[in-house]
């Protein structure tokens, strides 16, 4: 699906911010990319949510004339910057976050996409990786972007991502229990059913996090080197030990 660049052949691009792993540009109402590892199952499965119709991720729409992928631009603000507007950290937005990982992953269920697992998982869900928008009551997501990890899994795997990223666990929180209420109502608002083990898939996903981009900075990949430099490997094994360290209240937290 060859997309041209324009019928004079030029295009006006601008870069979009955020992207530590794979620039993006815009062209008009269009994001071009460098296709990652796994494009081809991406975009089956932008194409697949195309056809059911779902507006949380983008559209596919091919691949230009410099090899990048092309995929619409979805409007909105896009949370990457460390201080964000309080909307964005709402209950009420972490709640729309949850509901829409829910809809992803009902659709997803018993695909050919998801193979022998549970769902298909985004497995890189974040503030960053998230668009929001003023509908009416203040900023709420709408929409997921940077795919190019999603992957066959277990609805779990989401939503334990959710509750570290969204919720921020780490050194940074003061207030275990405000935190462990928030893990709780992301939890409820999906409907989670497999609530023991969420704790311990949180630590999972921070110890292969940190491991894995260590690991590919050493072996020279120029984008985990970036995140090596920028401290992102110390970040998340702070991370880890902040929630070793407050497991118990974290899980006393979720009740049975």
């Amino acid at each position: 699906m060859p997309v041209a660049a324009g019928q004079d052949g030029r295009v006006s691009e601008s870069s979009l911010p955020g992207g530590f792993v794979n620039v993006s540009v815009r062209v008009g109402d269009t994001v071009r990319r460098r296709p990652a590892a796994r494009a081809e199952f991406v975009h089956q499965l932008l194409g697949l949510l195309e056809r059911v119709g779902w507006d949380g991720a983008p559209r596919f729409l091919g691949i230009d004339d410099q090899g990048r992928e092309v995929l619409s631009f979805v409007d909105g603000h896009v949370a990457w910057e460390p201080v964000q507007p309080v909307e964005v950290d709402s209950d009420e937005s972490l709640m729309r976050v949850a509901e829409l990982v829910r809809e992803f992953h009902d659709l997803m269920a018993a695909t050919n996409l998801a193979g022998d697992g549970e769902v298909v998982c985004h497995n890189d869900l974040s503030p960053k990786n998230t668009v929001y928008r003023d509908l009416g009551a203040g900023l709420r997501p709408v929409a997921f972007i940077d795919w190019d990890l999603a992957s066959p899994g277990r609805r779990i795997h989401d939503i334990a991502h959710v509750c570290w990223q969204y919720v921020g666990l780490g050194p940074g929180i003061v207030d275990v229990g405000g935190a462990a209420r928030r893990v709780r109502l992301v939890r409820d608002t999906y409907g989670l059913i497999d609530r023991r083990e969420l704790v311990d898939v949180i630590l999972w996903w921070q110890d292969r996090c940190w491991r894995g981009i260590a690991t590919a900075a050493a072996a020279g990949d120029p984008a985990m080197v970036r995140l090596r430099e920028a401290g992102v490997v110390r970040e998340v094994q702070a991370a880890h030990a902040w929630v070793e360290q407050h497991r118990v209240e974290l899980a006393s937290g979720l009740g049975r």
